[in-house]
Order: structure tokens, then sequence, then C-alpha cells
């Protein structure tokens, strides 16, 4: 985890300076951040996607197994570090159209932030 912690902290000081993060921290950051969503809320029923950095299947429920998950949330990776980290929330993004969610489990207002 201290790596993906790193990648955080690095993110976070290269947005501050107003500069471009490295897309090597930028990947591991959102991985991190994917990774403690995953512990906050183990399951199967919304899949969350960062694309295209990586994916996670997250919160107890009904559970897919061919094709397109009926739950799924989607967004660019400057909008998942925000959201996860507290910078943003869950109704100020989706309000802002930097979110795509579809179904009726694909909330993640009560999960948000992760504070890592």
């Amino acid at each position: 985890m201290s790596e993906g912690r790193s990648a955080l902290d690095a993110v976070r000081v290269s947005r501050a300076d107003a500069a471009k993060p490295a897309r090597t921290e930028l990947a591991t950051a959102v991985r991190y951040l994917l990774q403690l969503l995953d512990e906050k809320a183990p399951g199967n029923s919304v899949e969350v996607r960062v694309p295209p950095f990586g994916a996670v299947q997250v919160v107890q429920g009904p559970r897919h197994t061919r094709g397109t998950p009926p739950n799924v949330i989607e967004m660019d990776a400057a909008t998942w570090i925000d959201l996860a980290t507290g910078v943003e929330t869950w109704v100020e993004v989706v309000a802002a159209g930097r979110v795509q969610a579809s179904g009726t489990r694909a909330d993640l207002s009560d999960l948000m932030p992760l504070r890592p």
C-alpha cells in the first residue's frame, strides 16, 4: 500500500503545482484508491470503472456473471481521485456530468470519501 499512497501524494503535489501528474503515478494512485474502495465495500453488484487504469466490482448484492453489469459507474482519473479523497462529493461530480452511472445501485455517496 505504501507505493499507492506515495503515488497518490505525488499526484496531489503535481496537481497543486498545476502540473500534469506522471502517467505511472496517476495509474498507481487510481488503482490504490480502487483497492481501498474494494476493502471498504466488498461485493460484486456495482462495477466502478476508471479507464484506462482500472475497474473493481464492489458493494454486496446480486452478482452478475455475463455481459455488462447492471450497475456501472465510470469516470476519469481526476474525478475519481477528487471523489475518493473528499475534494468533491458524489452529488457535485454527478451534477457536473463528470460521472456516468447506470443502475439502481450505482451510487457511491455513502462510501465516499475514502480518506486514504
